[in-house]
């Protein structure tokens, strides 16, 4: 064979491919030999149908080409054979035979790929080879990616039945702790935001995020009475309606501890699509949560759209404008508020001057743009911009009637007094006490 018919049929050796060329004459077999060489299939002869059956049960072979008229056994019943017994070789006849009905009944009963005439043309013949043997790997990795995709589905199926026990687990949980709340109803009232801040505190464990909802349902309540004194009318919120504020931002991420450790680590600037999708299912799950307790309807209500924006692109429902509960606009802007403070959104925490910009860039497109001047006001009368005077103090340098300037925490995030409380001397024995059976030293954030 010459450079011009290689160049011609864009061969690529491949020493891995088997090529089973069975005929009766030794001059052909010699012949189809040297016609593969160059190419680097490896080419295995027989010279009867009996014996190519033979070489096919201790080999592999990848291709067969067989000869029509043989003794014994024609290429149409050696084809037939091998077909039955190895449907996925590919097979080719090679026919100078004049009875049509014979190539017919091989095509039919071999199952070939193809069949050329004797003589043959070589260039025909290596393009005709070729081809079906790139056929027969793209059959071949099809039915590889089949099961790869068959086993994902499978792993894919039993890890979401996995994912929805935990939920409906965990759910289950949430709903006995607060039907158990709710028949200490009095217990409840005179402790409510102290149990709050410490249940909100063991979703935020898992986040890493220590303090972060109590943050945003204080900023929240005290955003919505600034809007109730400010403006009154459609933005008006009573007492009822900003304890439910301060309870929804509380418990605004409730319904992440359905969701994997590592999506709620994760910044959501860094979440694939696929991601983001399952991170946004949390507002309705979260207010799932909180059904059984028909107190909690409305905070209910808040969580579940506090992802609607102002324009009517936000989720679950695309509401627009004032159609958005306005303790969710309220909560949508504290909530944002605190995670670009906290790095919550982005790989990195921001300045408090940068959020405020941001927050500001988004007014009437994710944010209604009253609240949005309402809340920058907010900032400036409650010195957010300034800093606050406040010391770290040891246990030993407690004294009664200090006020914590922030939670107090173990180092591990575990929640031991919220911030303002104004310490006594059974805190400051606690303290001492819990400091020295654990041997953890504690830092205290003390006002001035």
């Amino acid at each position: 064979m010459n450079e011009r018919l290689m160049q011609d049929t864009d061969l690529v050796a491949n020493d891995t491919a088997v090529v089973l060329v069975v005929d009766d004459e030794a001059g052909i077999l010699s012949a189809l030999k040297r016609l593969f060489r160059p190419v680097g299939y490896q080419v295995l002869t027989a010279e009867s149908g009996p014996a190519a059956l033979e070489i096919l049960a201790a080999e592999h072979v990848d291709l067969i080409i067989s000869d029509m008229r043989m003794p014994g056994m024609t290429g149409a019943q050696f084809l037939a054979q091998a077909k039955a017994s190895y449907p996925d070789i590919v097979r080719i006849l090679l026919t100078g035979y004049s009875d049509v009905s014979s190539t017919v009944a091989a095509i039919n009963e071999g199952g070939i790929y193809h069949y050329l005439p004797k003589p043959w043309d070589e260039h025909d013949l290596l393009l005709t080879v070729q081809r079906a043997l790139e056929q027969q790997q793209l059959k071949n990795e099809a039915q590889r990616l089949t099961q790869i995709v068959l086993r994902q589905n499978e792993e894919l199926s039993a890890f979401n039945a996995k994912l929805e026990q935990q939920v409906v687990a965990r759910t289950e949980e949430l709903r006995q702790t607060v039907l158990f709340l709710e028949n200490s109803e009095q217990e409840i009232k005179n402790n409510l935001l102290t149990m709050l801040k410490v249940f909100s505190n063991l979703i935020e464990l898992r986040a890493g995020a220590f303090g972060y909802s109590g943050r945003v349902g204080e900023l929240s309540r005290n955003l919505g009475a600034k809007l109730s004194i400010s403006l009154g009318s459609v933005y008006k919120i009573n007492e009822a309606g900003l304890q439910d504020l301060m309870i929804a931002g509380l418990l605004h991420a409730v319904g992440k501890i359905g969701l994997s450790d590592e999506l709620v680590r994760k910044p959501m600037d860094k979440m694939s699509s696929d991601e983001t999708r399952l991170f946004m299912t949390h507002p309705l799950k979260g207010q799932l949560a909180l059904t059984p307790v028909a107190a909690y309807a409305a905070a209910g209500s808040i969580i579940r759209h506090q992802y609607e924006r102002y324009d009517g692109r936000g989720s679950p429902s695309g509401l627009v404008g004032d159609a958005i509960p306005i303790g969710s606009r309220i909560l949508a802007l504290t909530r944002d508020f605190e995670a670009l403070l906290s790095g919550a959104i982005a790989t990195q925490p921001l300045p408090l001057e940068k959020t405020l910009a941001l927050l500001k860039a988004q007014r009437g497109h994710r944010y209604d743009p009253i609240i949005v001047d309402q809340f920058l006001s907010l900032v400036e009368e409650e010195g957010m911009l300034q800093s606050v005077k406040t010391r770290l103090v040891k246990p030993l340098e407690l004294v009664p009637g200090m006020q914590l300037a922030d939670d107090l925490r173990t180092p591990d995030g575990v929640l031991l007094l919220i911030k303002d409380s104004v310490i006594h001397a059974q805190n400051i024995a606690q303290i001492r006490r819990f400091e020295q059976t654990q041997n953890v030293p504690l830092q205290i954030s003390i006002l001035i």
